[in-house]
Formats: structure tokens, sequence, C-alpha cells
């Protein structure tokens, strides 16, 4: 069962004092939807979302764990939070997320004006632990071991009018050594498919056109169902975006991430026969040598990797492929490095997400030996930057001269004072700057429009716009209106009593 509503940004009862939030977040795209989450869980509860440049008087930090720069950043804004906290003890902090998970009790002790920490398995919690805590001045910790119930039941308060993401499953059952994502988020649970095709509807019904479905590995969904009594469904995954195509109104389905090990083919030919499923991939490779691939306990190798990109090609020609590069993997020799760069050259990635390694203390890699200099990482790191510089900027202009359909989007904007440019996305997820030629697009809308120039790492049309459709999703965000998904918990309001009639404050001098 999903619960719908649809709240505008600006939505406070007159004259009363509600207690503003901001949440901050880390990450990949899972601790974004998480966020949406916690917006919900805190508007549910009574809260309201900050003002863009207001202090909020609860500040709720959602992390990642993945990388050392991650801890690094997260304990230097606490203390800049540190002289406003001491300031005003009603403020409240909050720490959730991955780190929170990895580091419990060590968040308190590097920052004990922290008020709330809270794991990735309770979120739901929160409202709840920043209440206790505001009664008692006394700061809750609450890391739960497994999960309490499938995060997508909770209230999510949207980012975006027009696109959204749906989670398809939580946990990984991957063992990688580098990574401690399934020490974090536990083993796959999947979703049932009944339940994710509710939320894609309700989302849609509310004017959004584009979902990307989330998972760990997207396409061992199937494996583990939340509900015992479904059994395991190998094709699951396929199945589930031949029914994405059954949705009206539903314009773009994504998804992310892929594994592989465990890509197969019925996948590719869903993806090639459902017409809304966009045409682009992304596939981490993580390295082209296969001596690093079996340390990095990736059960899949070099040649492997490059088949399953050329049969996608083959059913997808247009398709835009994307991956995932660890540079500097303990004990990666330069031939080892080499093989990296010759995957990446016969692969053709559009853009690539590179990562010198981190070691991240409770992995396997952490511990192994011929852990390698920075500067050597470095200098490599450069080295793959520079080829896949080339190869994007190459593939994009490639792209000069074709027609693109674009979904318009609020924050990826390059404007200027002669252009005055929007940006948006095509159906291959490429970004496209484009001359608005001053009509009035706004995001969500629709356009098609024809590229004139490319860059590595966008494209620019500066043309005119060919068609400009007017959508529900451009209607509610520029009503400033953002979809709300999840079953409502029942929680009594925290933060603000609900109100019983309008004052006016010019005469009774309210304090807010």
């Amino acid at each position: 069962m999903v619960a719908a509503d649809v709240r505008a940004d600006s939505e406070t009862p007159a004259g009363v004092a509600v207690r503003t939030y901001q949440v901050r977040t880390y990450g990949c795209q899972m601790n974004v939807h998480d966020s949406e989450r916690l917006s919900g869980l805190l508007e549910a509860a009574g809260y309201a979302r900050a003002a863009d440049g207001q202090d909020a008087d609860i500040v709720v930090f959602n992390t990642c764990a993945v990388r050392e720069n991650a801890d690094n950043k997260l304990y230097g804004n606490l203390s800049h939070l540190a002289p406003r906290k001491a300031g005003d003890p009603n403020m409240q902090i909050a720490v959730g997320g991955c780190l929170a998970q990895k580091d419990r009790d060590t968040v308190l002790t590097k920052a004990p004006w922290v008020d709330v920490v809270f794991g990735t398995h309770n979120i739901g919690s929160l409202p709840v632990l920043l209440e206790r805590a505001r009664h008692q001045r006394v700061a809750q910790v609450e890391i739960a071991e497994a999960l309490q119930e499938f995060p997508s039941a909770l209230p999510a308060a949207r980012e975006s009018a027009y696109a959204a993401w749906v989670s398809i499953s939580v946990g990984c059952n991957n063992t990688c050594t580098f990574c401690i994502v399934p020490a974090l988020r536990g083993k796959e649970v999947d979703r049932r498919p009944g339940d994710i095709l509710a939320e894609v509807t309700t989302l849609v019904d509310q004017g959004v056109l584009e979902v990307t479905l989330l998972g760990q590995n997207v396409n061992a969904y199937g494996v583990s169902f939340a509900d015992p009594d479904v059994p395991r469904n190998r094709g699951a995954f396929a199945e589930l975006l031949r029914a994405c195509g059954g949705i009206a109104g539903l314009e773009r389905v994504r998804f992310t991430s892929p594994h592989p090990a465990e890509f197969t083919d019925d996948v590719i030919e869903a993806m090639a026969a459902t017409p809304n499923v966009c045409p682009t991939l992304h596939m981490p490779l993580q390295s082209g040598s296969d001596r690093i691939l079996k340390a990095m306990r990736r059960s899949y190798r070099a040649e492997k990797f490059l088949g399953i990109i050329d049969r996608v090609r083959a059913a997808i020609p247009h398709a835009a492929i994307t991956t995932d590069i660890i540079v500097g993997f303990p004990g990666e020799t330069e031939e080892d490095f080499q093989a990296t760069l010759d995957v990446v050259a016969r692969a053709r990635f559009a853009s690539a997400f590179t990562f010198q390694y981190s070691k991240r203390p409770g992995t396997p890699a952490a511990e192994l030996a011929d852990q390698l200099p920075k500067e050597v990482v470095g200098e490599r790191y450069q080295r793959l930057i520079a080829l896949q510089e080339q190869i994007s900027w190459d593939e994009n202009k490639a792209q000069v001269g074709r027609e693109v359909e674009l979904l318009v989007a609020a924050g990826e904007g390059r404007k200027d004072a002669a252009t005055a440019r929007l940006s948006g996305r095509a159906r291959d997820g490429r970004l496209v700057h484009f001359d608005a030629g001053g009509a009035d697009i706004r995001p969500g809308d629709i356009v098609t429009t024809t590229v004139t120039r490319a860059a590595p790492h966008f494209l620019v049309a500066d043309g005119p716009v060919r068609t400009h459709r007017r959508t529900r999703a451009g209607d509610a965000h520029a009503a400033g209106r953002r979809p709300v998904t999840g079953v409502g918990l029942g929680m009594p309001g925290i933060g603000a009593p609900p109100a019983t009639a309008t004052t006016d404050c010019s005469t009774s001098g309210c304090a807010l």
C-alpha cells in the first residue's frame, strides 16, 4: 500500500512557531533517497524545511562511509556548528547514515554536542529520537543491527517534481574487498514487485515523468524478497523493467547499479524492447586487470565485461555507457593499471566516475600488503582522467547535429547573460545546455533541440528549440509542489502543535 500527498514547500500554518530542519547529504544515490525519507519523516512530524540560506533548528547529516574524505568532511562540518549549538541549546544536530552505523559511539566522542546518532537500518526512529533528546537533554544513540522495516514504507518528501528514486532492494550479498557497504547496510532484501509498481504509479499520478530504480546490485533483484512467501526469481529484474513499460504516463526509466557478474541477456532484451527504458547503462568496471579483479573479489574478468558492453551496443546502438573505476588498489602494478587503460580505450565509456583507492578500516583490502604510495596512485589517476576525458569529448562530438529530447532540469544550469541557457537531460543521460530562446520553459517540461557543440562533460544546443511540451511536472515545479510517498506511521506531531486558529501577529506580537 502506498499513500500519497503533494505539499508545497511553503505550507505552514499562519501564526504557528514551526521548528525548521535541514538535511545535508553525502554519498551515493541511496543516501540521496534516504534523505528524502528523512525529510518526509520530519515533515510528517510537524517540522518545516528551512528556507535556503537560513539557519535551521535541526540539522541532520546523512553520511557516507565509502571514502576517507567523507569522515573528514563530516567532522569538519560538525565543528563549524559547535559555536552555534553552544549559543542556542534548543538547536539540535543529528548524524545518521553509513558513517553513523560504522562509528557509533565515536561520533559523540569526537563531537559531544551532537544530539542524535542513528543508523542505516532505523532512519524511521529520527523524529522520536529528536524529541527524546530535546526533553531529556541527553544525546540519543540508536543503531539497529538489521533492517527493521523496508525504508520505502516511510514517508518521503521528494526533491524533484519530475524525477524520482524508487528503491527495489536494500543491502548487498557481494563481498568486494574494498567495499564496506554490505557491513553497514546488511544482506540484500528485495521489495515485492507489486509494491514497487504501486509506488511508481503513485509518483506518475503526481506528475513524475522519470524514475530511477535503485539497488546496490539491481540485477540480483529477485534473490531475497521481503515477503518470504514470494519465491526466488532470477528473471525478476527484466520482468520489472517490462512492467514499468506498461505504466501510462511514465516516460523514462533508469536503473543503478548492476553488477557485471550477474548481468544477463534477458535484461538487455528488456531494455531494448521497452520504449520508456532509457538507452543508458551504468556498469561498474573497477579495474581492467583480471589479477586485481580477483583480489577485489569481483567475480568477472575483463573480457566478460567487454562482452556485456558489446551485446548492449548491438541491441541498443546509441546507448551511453558509464562506469566506476578505482585506481591504486593494493598491489596494483603498472601492468595492472595499463590493463585498466586498455579496457577503457576499448569500452569507450561516455563518462566514468574515477576514484583513488581509499583504505577503509573494516574491509579486507585495508589489511592487504602493498598499499601503494599516494604519489603513485595520484599519477596514475591523472593518466586515467586524461584518457577518459578525451574519450568523453570524442563521444560527445559524435552527438553534434543530433536531435535530442530533453527533460528540463533544475539545478544543473549553465546560464549566462548572453544566452540565458537552460539545461536538461537527454534520454541517454547526457547533460545538454540549450538556448531557450526566451520561451517560458520550466524544469519538468520536455523540449527537443539539436546539439551544436560538445565538451567532455556536457553538450550545447544553441539553435532554436524545435518543440516544447508543457507537463504536469512542470506545473508542479512552478508551484513549488513536491510529490510525497510512503505510508503514514501514525506518529504524533513533534515540534509544532496543530493550528486551531489564525492569529494576527501584527496586533498580538507573536514570538516566532
